[in-house]
């Protein structure tokens, strides 16, 4: 497969992983917005972005990582494909995605000091544990 063929499979694949995420793959905005949430690295631009959803460029490996992992699909997949199509919320795929919202509570979590954050994890425990009695 020659290297134009590999990027416009990689952004088919970014698309549908998009889709089953529920999130629109017509949006480099957004992709990048999601993606520079959650990458501790340097951010990505939109027109970054574009390219990967025009299938003009593939991300670096690290890069791909964090999207597999945001988007819930194995790596190796959504680099390479393979035979089956992208896997849609499997076991354990719900915890490796997050809303934009849940990622600033995190880091805003991890912004307070040690006594403050035991406060929040209780407070978010008892909440789940009152859920559950519902």
């Amino acid at each position: 497969m020659n290297s134009s063929n590999e990027r416009e499979s990689f952004s088919e694949r970014l698309q549908l992983a998009l889709r089953n995420a529920h999130y629109s793959p017509d949006s480099p905005t957004r992709l990048a917005r999601e993606f520079n949430i959650r990458f501790e690295g340097r951010p990505i631009t939109v027109h970054a972005a574009r390219k990967w959803l025009v299938g003009e460029a593939i991300p670096t490996q690290e890069k791909l990582r964090m999207i597999a992992q945001w988007l819930g699909v194995p790596a190796e997949w959504l680099r390479f494909g393979g035979p089956e199509q992208a896997p849609e919320g499997g076991e354990g795929s719900a915890n490796a995605r997050f809303e934009s919202a849940d990622v600033k509570l995190i880091a805003d979590l991890q912004r307070l000091d040690e006594h403050h954050r035991q406060l929040a994890r209780e407070f978010i425990r008892m909440l789940v544990r009152m859920n559950h009695q519902k």
